[in-house]
């Protein structure tokens, strides 16, 4: 759950300066960073889609201690589904015309998620997280993974992959713990050099 999460914090947390660094009618620009929010958007929806369907019932079941953090839980993510619609509904506006007020209807959606995942992230690995550990099958907790694996857009697997390795305190290490030996010699044939490629493109133009 940590490392998901760290790829949230990170990615939405640098999501407002990459919006600032769009300049006004760069349609190219803004394609690219508007792209980025959207596999973001889509990777969080993904997830707490995948909590409110597995996680949250499961746990007040069997840990009735929980079931006030389990509501909180649930109040936290209709707040941020709300924020996420903003972003989802602004993107592309931006998109097709990156200007001032485009931008700004972006950046107030992102400074709502930005505000939420300060709260709910810490809240969950404080409240929830040790509950899971104890509570969940291994089965159900694979679960979650590949929930979150098939929800990949196409064609994006290599951006997001390299984005939850960014995020990570040792993205190598991380690497080599998480990934079979294939997926890791593909990562660095192929991987790696799409996901700095599309690094790049989220930059301002020199």
């Amino acid at each position: 759950m940590a490392q998901i999460h760290r790829y949230f914090r990170a990615g939405f947390g640098e999501a407002p300066e990459l919006v600032r660094g769009v300049a006004p009618g760069d349609v190219s620009h803004a394609t690219a960073v508007s792209e980025q929010l959207w596999l973001l958007s889509t990777a969080l929806h993904t997830h707490h889609e995948g909590e409110d369907e597995r996680l949250w019932d499961v746990l007040a079941s069997r840990a009735p201690a929980c079931a006030l953090h389990v509501e909180r839980m649930k109040i936290q993510h209709a707040q941020m589904l709300e924020h996420l619609a903003e972003l989802d509904t602004a993107l592309p506006a931006w998109r097709a015309n990156p200007a001032a007020d485009t931008a700004g209807t972006v950046l107030s959606a992102l400074d709502g998620i930005n505000a939420a995942l300060a709260e709910h992230l810490p809240d969950e690995e404080r409240e929830i997280v040790p509950v899971m550990e104890t509570t969940l099958t291994q089965e159900e907790v694979d679960w979650f993974s590949e929930h979150g694996r098939r929800a990949t857009p196409r064609g994006h697997l290599w951006t997001q992959l390299g984005g939850i390795m960014a995020a990570q305190p040792d993205p190598d290490a991380w690497l080599r713990a998480h990934l079979p030996a294939p997926v890791r010699l593909m990562w660095r044939a192929v991987g790696r050099r799409r996901y700095a490629a599309q690094r790049a493109g989220l930059r301002r133009p020199a």
